[in-house]
């Protein structure tokens, strides 16, 4: 391919240089708009026509909520999904019908971009949206499922006008980004409507800026709105549990993998698309979707137990405690080992603080990442609320004296980040 006179053309043998120079492309690692994608989409010809699109936004159960859409509409369709950040390689951030993208077609795509873009800088996370874009319009699926990256309604994602904008949960997270309370966010997450298409929403105490965007595209008004609590609604909460909505009741599914909020919600999205639902099929599903690092247990032969969980803000480990309390009660775990580091945007003493009764004894150590919270700031954020603290250098080192300390019938729960995730998750899988 030929250099442009803008003179700035990269061409790359492989995936990690093109990475690797897109880390270093654009001046804030998190840029929100929609003016320079836009822009350079439309060079592209972006176009999803050929597809039934369907936007997922939330604070947490994005990546939950898509697997079960994936894994359900996989019985009939070709299914594409776009999901971010990824556990080990970048090529999970898209799947086509439950398979990795290659290399090549990204690189192929990435060079595409990188003739268009021209005078226009991209973040990371344009570039590789794009890129995802450009194989999929390749691809063709049948179905195209968008996880938000951010927010919503500046988020890259967005430049795609969804058939159906699903809303999973709305709590603080990013509050940098998107606003400090959850009416601010709620807007943020709403700008993923569309006028007249359908919206889901999965959060049982849906913000008011949330609702009244609705109404402003008419949504309420065409029937389009399907709020949890109003419309759908889940009755039991461990199997057997019941899912219904105003026309259709499904009874004795099994217990899920993923939070069954999200299941439910997915289950509401699943009707509108004119699937047929019986429990059967349902509760195939259910057993069909789990989520790497998400409440994932992971049994180990003379070690105990692991559980790898991205939770990083106070929603997501108010949930984990609930987990863990209901797991520790069943396979009767004798004491539990948490092993813990974050990013420093987080909210962390508030997100340590929902777990402080489930964790017997805490482990922590550094990540090697630009925004991660230092070893120290982690130790003395747990030693507020726990004298049972240890501090590594590195949360590999921290994991490995963990698993020395315990006993075969204890738990080790691994969570605070997709990166600390990862670290251990490399070394276990």
């Amino acid at each position: 391919m030929s250099k442009l006179n803008s003179g700035h053309y990269q061409d790359f043998e492989n995936l990690d240089q093109w990475l690797y120079y897109l880390e270093n492309l654009h001046s804030s690692e998190i840029d929100l708009g929609l003016t320079r994608i836009g822009e350079v989409a439309k060079r592209l010809a972006i176009n999803f026509s050929f597809a039934k699109v369907i936007t997922v936004a939330g604070t947490n159960g994005k990546g939950t909520t898509c697997a079960f859409l994936e894994n359900a509409l996989l019985l009939n369709e070709s299914v594409a999904v776009y999901s971010s950040p990824h556990i080990k390689l970048f090529n999970e951030r898209l799947r086509i019908n439950k398979q990795d993208v290659a290399d090549q077609p990204l690189i192929d795509a990435f060079k595409r971009i990188e003739v268009a873009r021209e005078e226009i800088s991209l973040s990371y996370y344009e570039y590789t949206t794009l890129a995802a874009f450009i194989v999929l319009m390749n691809a063709k699926p049948s179905y195209i499922i968008l996880e938000v990256g951010l927010g919503g309604r500046l988020d890259a994602t967005n430049i795609i006008d969804a058939d159906i904008a699903v809303i999973t949960t709305i709590d603080l997270d990013h509050q940098a980004f998107l606003g400090d309370s959850r009416e601010a966010i709620g807007f943020e997450k709403a700008g993923i409507m569309r006028q007249d298409k359908v919206i889901v929403v999965g959060d049982i105490n849906v913000p008011k800026s949330v609702l009244n965007h609705a109404y402003e595209l008419s949504a309420c008004h065409g029937k389009n709105l399907f709020v949890r609590g109003q419309d759908f609604d889940i009755e039991g909460q461990q199997s057997l549990w019941n899912w219904q909505s105003e026309s259709s009741k499904l009874t004795d599914l099994v217990n899920t993998f993923i939070p069954q909020d999200n299941a439910a919600t997915a289950l509401m999205v699943l009707q509108e698309l004119g699937l047929s639902l019986s429990a059967d099929v349902v509760n195939d599903v259910i057993t069909k979707t789990k989520v790497a690092g998400r409440t994932e247990l992971i049994k180990l032969p003379d070690y105990c137990d692991v559980i790898l969980d991205v939770g990083h803000n106070p929603q997501a480990t108010r949930y984990l405690a609930k987990h863990l309390k209901l797991i520790k009660a069943k396979a009767r775990y004798q004491k539990v080992f948490a092993v813990v580091s974050m990013l420093a945007d987080k909210d962390i003493s508030a997100s340590l603080e929902s777990l402080k009764d489930e964790i017997d004894f805490w482990y922590t150590g550094a990540l090697d990442v630009t925004r991660a919270a230092s070893k120290e700031f982690m130790k003395q954020e747990i030693a507020n609320f726990s004298n049972e603290v240890n501090c590594f250098d590195n949360v590999s080192e921290a994991f490995k004296i963990a698993q020395q300390k315990s006993n075969t019938s204890d738990l080790i729960l691994v969570f605070g980040s997709f990166f600390t995730v990862a670290e251990i998750r490399a070394q276990l899988i």
